[in-house]
């Protein structure tokens, strides 16, 4: 498409960062409310290279934010739907959808990192296993973290790692925060406007360092409650830990892969359920699920269960169970890397007993 689609924003970025977006690989790990905006800013703005990654599908609550969605989505692979949806709205950018749960096992790979190198990693993430996974891989290829996040009506955002004086997520947080410590969506909702103010914040520092403009990253940790009008911004140029485990003595424990998701540090716990933030959905740990097969598996659901309790989106087949059971509708996700989701409840053990009834 000609270069006048990006007239208005050649104006400050010049034909020269332009180009320079246009050759650009950037990840973004997470295609929820913060994944969504910022991969559609990126797109619109002409970044050549979009990987996106996502273990979850779309469901009706995400609607109200996740602004690549629309209610035809539902039960779709967040990363495969909004690839398709930032294909109409720029057909020339490449975007390669990841639907996997971006752990010390897969991470380098599932982000083209160990293929066409990303010149920005992006968190679109709702847990600090996963940030501190990504802190961890921009320290060890030397690539900027932009970090973010968003709760209720308050965000927050930085750019991490863009030089030697530039700190590192560890050198500003040294320990991941206990559960409960830290409010999420599930206990304290979200608002959309909140989200998107974030997600600008990430995609305005995107385009800078991509477009050359390295000299006008923020070097602050900015934070903003939309609800009581408060905006703060916290210098932390130069606060660059000597002794940081991880960007001092190079010790990337989050990539260290492991099997136990009680572990304090590490891989993500791929041999355990881990419980989903806000989504009342259990995810539990990969199996053998087709095989060889896998294209044959939603025919012998099908096979197996009520006429319409079935679907096929992607790289996921949904089972429908109904509320037959305890009352309450749950949904068996089984998705082509192994991966197994179950909706309508919190309880592992739970999540296994009904996963069971549709595996076997």
């Amino acid at each position: 498409m000609s270069v006048q689609r990006y007239a208005r924003q050649i104006r400050i970025i010049g034909d020269q960062g332009q180009a320079r977006l246009a050759a650009a690989h950037v990840a973004i790990v997470g295609v929820g409310a913060l994944g969504c905006a910022i991969a559609d800013h990126l797109a619109r703005a002409g970044v050549g290279t979009l990987t996106l990654v996502d273990r979850d599908v779309v469901e009706p609550t995400n609607l109200q934010r996740q602004c690549l969605f629309a209610e035809a989505d539902v039960g779709s692979p967040k990363a495969s739907a909004a690839a398709t949806r930032l294909a109409a709205v720029n057909s020339s950018v490449r975007v390669y959808a990841e639907v996997a749960d971006c752990d010390a096992d897969n991470a380098e790979r599932v982000l083209g990192i160990l293929a066409q190198r990303p010149a920005v990693l992006v968190d679109g993430t709702d847990n600090f296993q996963t940030r501190y996974l990504l802190n961890d891989l921009s320290v060890k290829h030397g690539i900027p973290y932009v970090y973010g996040g968003a709760v209720a009506a308050e965000g927050a955002s930085a750019v991490l790692n863009t030089g030697p004086d530039s700190p590192c997520l560890r050198c500003l947080y040294p320990e991941v925060p206990a559960p409960g410590t830290t409010a999420t969506c599930d206990s304290a909702g979200v608002l959309g406007p909140a989200v998107a103010l974030v997600a600008a914040l990430q995609a305005v520092e995107v385009i800078k360092l991509v477009a050359g403009f390295t000299d006008r990253a923020s070097t602050s940790l900015r934070r903003v409650d939309l609800w009581t009008n408060a905006w703060q911004g916290v210098s932390i140029a130069g606060l660059r830990d000597p002794d940081c485990v991880c960007c001092g003595r190079r010790q990337f424990e989050f990539l260290e892969p492991t099997r136990d998701a009680s572990a304090p540090r590490g891989g993500r716990g791929r041999g355990r359920p881990v419980v989903l933030c806000g989504r009342n959905a259990v995810q539990l740990p990969p199996t053998d699920l087709g095989g060889d097969d896998w294209e044959g598996l939603a025919d012998r659901l099908a096979d197996r269960f009520a006429t319409g309790s079935v679907r096929r989106a992607g790289q996921a087949v949904t089972v429908s169970l109904g509320d037959e059971h305890d009352g309450q509708p749950h949904e068996i996700t089984l998705f082509a890397d192994g991966r197994v989701l179950v909706t309508g409840t919190s309880d592992p053990e739970r999540a296994r007993a009904l996963a069971a009834r549709v595996l076997g």
